[in-house]
């Protein structure tokens, strides 16, 4: 079986408030974006492998999500051992939720594969252990995230037509680093009352709370964002923890003639 897990990106992100456990609630709106991975997985008369192919990946096979996610199940369900082959296209350590989507694309394969039947409010409950924003690739829709990033609601957002430009610069940041540089705060406006709203009222409302922390360390992000506006773009802002700057324009044309300004960064158009 083979299927491709999309990456993400953050339309919009609130830091509200410091949790007691360390770690802090947030209101983002996840939004699928159609850069994907590949993933294969097949059953082996052998031991259960990972092999990874494409974009270099700073983590051994047995740490990575993918495997974490078959051998929760294996555990759970005591599947047979299998074969799972990665070919990474979506950036690592970008904002963009890749690892997250990989490892919610196992559990639905394996699910799928050995006829466990599990219901998709399941197989996110699962997830959320892997990771905070891996239950989102399991309903794979636009939601408005809160809580850690686990609870999610359903949330209509509408960018049919529209063109995607990601910049990624080869430059990483530490998401933990960053959460340390924020000061948390109850936004005056929703998420989700922003979204309603028309695109072209999205800037200076719609805000990513690491921001201004991450451009003070990296001003080339900043200057990312500051030139996709300057060539066109809609809206234009980091995604997550960064760090992926991505603009979005109403055609492709602008897009393109964007991303060729950007030689020493890695870009994707995409037509959503």
């Amino acid at each position: 079986m083979i299927t491709f897990p999309n990456a993400k990106i953050n339309l919009g992100l609130n830091i509200v408030e410091r949790r007691p456990d360390g770690y802090h609630n947030i209101e983002t709106v996840f939004f699928p974006i159609p850069l994907t991975d590949v993933l294969e997985i097949v059953p082996t008369a052998d031991e259960t492998s990972l092999t990874c192919y494409g974009n270099s990946v700073d983590c051994p096979p047995d740490k990575n999500l993918v495997m974490k996610a078959y051998r929760m199940m294996q555990e759970r369900y005591d599947l047979p051992p299998v074969e799972m082959h990665l070919y990474k296209h979506i950036p690592d350590g970008a904002g963009l939720g890749g690892g997250s989507s990989d490892a919610a694309y196992a559990l639905v394969m394996l699910n799928a594969m050995f006829e466990l039947g599990l219901p998709a409010a399941e197989l996110a409950t699962m997830a959320v252990t892997l990771g905070a924003d891996c239950a989102f690739f399991i309903y794979n829709r636009p939601m408005l995230a809160t809580g850690i990033g686990d609870v999610l609601s359903p949330l209509d957002v509408n960018l049919r037509g529209k063109t995607l430009l990601l910049v990624k610069p080869p430059v990483s940041v530490d998401t933990r680093t960053a959460y340390s540089r924020v000061v948390p705060h109850v936004p005056e406006m929703s998420l989700s009352d922003i979204i309603s709203r028309p695109l072209s009222s999205w800037d200076g409302l719609l805000v990513n709370d690491f921001e201004p922390s991450v451009f003070a360390a990296l001003p080339q992000l900043w200057l990312i964002k500051a030139s996709l506006i300057d060539a066109g773009a809609q809206y234009a802002a980091m995604s997550g923890s960064g760090s992926t700057v991505f603009g979005i324009f109403d055609g492709d044309n602008l897009a393109e003639k964007a991303a060729d300004t950007f030689a020493d960064c890695a870009t994707f158009v995409l037509q959503l």
